[in-house]
Formats: C-alpha cells, sequence, structure tokens
C-alpha cells in the first residue's frame, strides 16, 4: 500500500518559506492521513478522501483556494478513475459545492458519468451536496488585481491498495481569471488516469497537459512494457518540444512511485507506512 499526492506548483518568487514550509507540512501529514485511511479502504475511496482534504485546505488551488475566473465566479474541476474497472467519473466547472470530487465520486455509479456546470451543479443538489461558497479573501484580494499568482495549480492523489488496486482522483479550481467555459485538463484522461497497469494525476497548465495527452501516454506506455520511468521521460520529453509546463505524480501495479516536473517546483508528498518523501 502506498500514495502520493499533489498540490500544485510552488514559486520561490511568489511565496514566502513560511508558506512552503506550510504546504510542506499539510502535505504530509494529508499525506498520513490518506494512508492511514488507506489500510481499512479501497484505493478509489481513498484518493477521493485524500483530494477532499485537499480541497479543504485553502493554501491549494481547489475547493476552498479555488481561483476566481474572469467574470468574479469560481468555476471548479474534478475527476475520479477507478484502475481496476477503468471507470471515469468527473465535473466540469461546477460552482457552489464544497467539495466537487465528492460530487464526482457519487457519479461514478450512474450511466453518465462526466457532467459540466448546471448540470453538475444540479445532479449535486439532488444527491443532497449542499450550496457551499469557496470563494477566500485572498482569491479575491488576487482577483481584483488580475494577478496569476498560483494559478498554476491542481490537487491529486494516486494509491494502490492491499489487493494491488490502483485509482486516482484530481481537482483543480483552474488558472485564475480565465475565460469563463475554459475547460481543464483535471477531468479528462489527459489529466486523470488509471488502470490496472498505472495510476496517474497532473498539474500544470491545462492546455499543454491537454495537447500532450500527458497522463493517457504514461499509462499507456506502461501497459505496453515501458517501466515508470522510462514513460515519463518519454512523456516528458514529448511535452518539452511544446515548452509545456507540467508536473505528474503515478505508481504502477508493482508499487513503483515516481513523480516528475518540467519546471521546478511541483509540491507533492508521498508515504508507505514507513517512510515520507515531501518536495523540498
Amino acid at each position: 500500500m502506498k500514495i502520493i499526492i499533489h498540490g500544485g506548483f510552488f514559486s520561490e518568487s511568489d511565496q514566502s518559506n513560511e508558506v512552503k514550509a506550510a504546504k510542506q507540512n499539510s502535505l504530509k501529514s494529508i499525506a498520513e492521513k490518506a494512508y492511514q485511511y488507506l489500510l481499512t479502504n479501497s484505493a478509489v475511496d481513498t484518493v477521493a478522501y485524500a483530494v477532499s482534504l485537499l480541497e479543504d485546505d485553502e493554501l491549494f488551488n481547489a475547493g476552498i483556494g479555488s481561483q476566481i475566473q474572469s467574470d468574479g465566479i469560481i468555476r471548479m474541476s474534478a475527476a475520479l478513475m477507478d484502475g481496476e474497472t477503468q471507470k471515469m467519473s468527473g465535473v466540469i466547472n461546477i460552482q457552489d459545492v464544497k467539495n466537487p470530487i465528492f460530487v464526482a465520486k457519487e457519479l461514478m455509479k450512474e450511466d453518465d458519468r462526466v457532467l459540466g456546470g448546471s448540470g453538475a451543479k444540479n445532479y449535486a443538489n439532488e444527491h443532497g451536496f449542499e450550496d457551499f461558497s469557496t470563494e477566500i479573501p485572498q482569491r479575491i484580494r488576487e482577483y481584483e488585481a488580475k494577478l496569476a499568482n498560483g494559478g498554476k495549480g491542481t490537487v491529486g492523489c494516486v494509491a494502490i491498495d492491499k489487493n494491488g488496486k490502483l485509482a486516482v482522483a484530481t481537482s483543480t479550481g483552474g488558472k485564475g481569471f480565465e475565460i469563463p467555459g475554459r475547460i481543464s485538463d483535471s477531468a479528462t484522461v489527459a489529466g486523470n488516469y488509471a488502470n490496472e497497469f498505472c495510476a496517474v494525476s497532473c498539474t500544470g497548465v491545462g492546455e499543454d497537459i491537454v495537447s500532450n495527452a500527458t497522463s493517457a501516454k504514461i499509462v499507456t506506455r506502461v501497459t505496453d512494457g515501458m517501466t515508470l520511468q522510462e514513460a515519463f521521460n518519454k512523456t516528458f520529453t514529448e511535452l518539452k518540444t511544446i515548452d509545456g509546463f507540467a508536473g505528474a505524480i503515478a505508481i504502477d501495479r508493482d508499487g513503483n512511485i515516481f513523480h516528475q516536473d518540467s519546471y521546478p517546483k511541483m509540491v507533492f508528498a508521498s508515504f508507505d507506512g514507513e517512510s515520507f518523501e515531501v518536495f523540498e
């Protein structure tokens, strides 16, 4: 059993050492809590749980830390994929819910498993998700100043459970000040993908991740026989040709963990029950 989470990117020039330390501590704490949850739950339940904790932490760009779009509205996206069944569910540009990942999880039981906009919100309302404003003062200040500070961010989790089953979940609050209606990578197979061989979650510039089909490529290459590192290296080499900005975390069916970014530095933490690895 192993788990790895990410919380977007960290800029030394834009953020203080105090913020860096806070993110390190938060990621380590969430990774440990998620691992403890994994001990008695499936990989798919665990990744949704871990991402909900990240959504509840305003340090990260998801849930209550979400960015405000150019029309002053917060729209969030999230997705969940079960590596065993290869079912993926997600919400795109959903508004006024606390945890988009739990709406995505609820959709896993439906035939129509990816919903957007008002359809996603109506579904959430019908299934007991209360209205919740994720707008916080910091994001209002950034919006008013038209800043993009921290915009290249998403949160995600990949886990392998005691039965060797893989799952991935990803959630984002957008890049900030984008055109309303923009679709991020997070609820697509470019940013969130898993099968029985590998699971991958991405963060970065959604358009670059989609153009490179990053998660799907890595998983497909591992499925076809590449090692996790080989699959990452080839995929990130291709990303470089478009000067793509992305980071990714992954676990393969043998329990190997890998992470890579095209520009430093992606913030992440992993835990295997004995030792942590946390971004520096």
